[in-house]
């Protein structure tokens, strides 16, 4: 175990420290933060209404739901019992952090960002399989670049937005099957 934090330590001083570039630095604090993406989630809401009408809303209650049980997990479960520091609140490691938001509280491992960034990546790529077949990868490269911009802020190590990414794509896959599994049983599959 020792030896994978050791490397989930040097690939977390690479990120953050030996491929900054500036202009990374001026966005990806921006990227990260979930507000930013406000837009986008209210555009997708209106393509899912203008698409399907009357089951939009149970399609967005399903992928809010999902999204906030890996929110959940992640940080009421799985944050508390691992107590993993973030890199910029341990001792040995924070004087090389390049901190570009503020620390904040909490522990690191798993990143809520990453799991709520790929459940609903996982969500809109089993969705959207028919309608976007190539362009559903986008959002799967999207949750990534978050994932990689917790990283690269100083917040979290790359162990921490993996395990985020594996425990959000599992839960958003498991709500997407679910979500279609009621669809089927309603006869009115989208």
């Amino acid at each position: 175990m020792s030896e994978l934090l050791q490397c989930d330590e040097a690939l977390f001083r690479l990120i953050n420290g030996a491929w900054h570039t500036p202009w990374l630095d001026a966005l990806l604090p921006y990227w990260r933060e979930k507000t930013s993406w406000i837009p986008l989630y209210v555009a997708m809401a209106g393509y899912f209404a203008y698409l399907w009408r009357s089951k939009a809303v149970i399609l967005l209650l399903a992928i809010v739901l999902t999204v906030g049980l890996a929110d959940l997990i992640s940080h009421r479960v799985i944050k508390q019992s691992v107590q993993r520091p973030r890199p910029c609140r341990e001792e040995a490691l924070a004087p090389d952090v390049r901190l570009l938001v503020n620390c904040g509280g909490g522990y690191s491992f798993t990143s809520n960002h990453a799991a709520n960034h790929f459940a609903l990546a996982a969500f809109l790529f089993g969705l959207l399989k028919d309608r976007w077949r190539r362009s559903r990868w986008l959002w799967v490269a999207w949750a990534a670049s978050i994932a990689y911009a917790q990283v690269y802020v100083g917040l979290h190590y790359p162990l921490d937005v993996l395990g985020g990414g594996i425990l959000g794509w599992a839960l958003g896959w498991l709500g997407f099957r679910l979500y279609r599994r009621w669809e089927e049983k309603k006869g009115s599959l989208l």
